[in-house]
């Protein structure tokens, strides 16, 4: 039996954040997906999840848990994709190392995810979007922080944790003209930023404590601030808009909403789904086409384009075939012959 405990730390802890370029966020969300596991197996298997083996993990177990993620905690589908996605990293991971595990790991990654219904993303009009960054109070240094959070998020359409992780030094040449952001992958790009998210970002900076760590964005402790702490900021200033906006109150507003508005107003500016790619810092267009779905402009352009065929109404014929005939009374249909 293969000890876990040495291969899933070295898989946390080295191959991920090293190896990988994973962000901090992803590995967290690894790490909750094995707590799951271990703690489901050591119950299963009455050890301690220390005690457990590579071998007890099989092809069962893993279905097994998969299922109490669906059933046991009422979980998405979503929720148990990614769950099935930070085991087969694992897996695939073991396999160069462990080679003795190697069919155990080839069988749980052929596991299947399971299909689900794309939904059509929620994004802010303009007329919200100004609402909710006038929301914070101008007169206090959390609301001129919010402000800078808020004007940052939008117009650079970043991820919550690349909002958080923009340090004092990633605006090229001490201007704030630019921002430079390493997203996703490891990928960097450099973005221009509105006048009016430059002088809400100064104005955030004339009343930041000097004494501090790099973060631009601090908490009321002077640590840096977290998505929990900012997505609870967040629902405060989207109550506050909802008196001037009331729109807003039918939308449930997260901070990666931010990002989505950005999207699409991007899109509806430019008309080009690459340059949204572009901005966003997607690696595939087809990650940036869901904009596409939401947006009715294109679906537009298609009509006035492709008129609709004039037809002649025709008339009804029955079948003639005593086949056909049984089979049109069976389905209902009326099938022309």
């Amino acid at each position: 039996m293969t000890p876990l405990a040495p291969d899933l730390s070295a898989f946390l802890q080295k191959h991920l954040p090293d190896e990988r370029g994973a962000s901090q966020h992803t590995i967290a969300a690894y790490a909750h997906a094995f707590t799951l596991l271990l703690r489901f197996a050591a119950t299963r298997l009455k050890r301690q999840p220390s005690d457990l083996a590579i071998e007890d993990l099989d092809v069962s177990l893993i279905r097994a848990f998969l299922e109490h993620i669906e059933e046991g905690r009422a979980n998405t589908v979503r929720s148990r994709n990614a769950r099935l996605a930070a085991i087969k990293a694992f897996f695939r991971f073991l396999e160069p190392r462990r080679p003795a595990c190697l069919e155990q790991a080839m069988m749980i990654r052929s596991l299947p995810v399971k299909r689900t219904d794309v939904k059509l993303i929620d994004y802010l009009t303009k007329d919200e979007v100004r609402a909710l960054l006038a929301a914070p109070d101008g007169r206090a240094p959390a609301g001129l922080r919010d402000r800078a959070m808020l004007h940052l998020a939008y117009a650079a359409g970043l991820r919550a944790s690349e909002l958080l992780a923009v340090r004092m030094d990633d605006f090229p040449r001490g201007s704030f003209a630019n921002i430079r952001v390493l997203g996703k992958g490891r990928r960097e790009r450099v973005l221009p930023l509105w006048k009016e998210t430059q002088a809400a970002i100064r104005a955030w900076l004339a009343v930041r404590p000097n004494d501090v760590g790099p973060e631009l964005f601090l908490n009321r402790d002077g640590g840096p601030m977290t998505r929990d702490g900012f997505a609870y900021r967040l629902r405060q200033h989207v109550a506050v808009a909802e008196r001037a906006t009331p729109s807003i109150a039918d939308k449930h507003v997260t901070p990666h909403v931010l990002r989505h508005s950005c999207a699409m107003h991007t899109l509806q500016a430019t008309g080009d789904v690459r340059k949204v790619a572009l901005w966003l810092g997607h690696a595939s267009l087809q990650t940036t086409e869901m904009y596409l779905r939401v947006d009715p402009t294109e679906k537009l352009a298609l009509l006035e384009a492709h008129h609709a065929p004039l037809i002649k109404p025709g008339k009804f014929r029955p079948p003639s075939d005593k086949l056909m005939a049984i089979l049109a009374a069976s389905t209902g249909a009326k099938p022309r012959l």
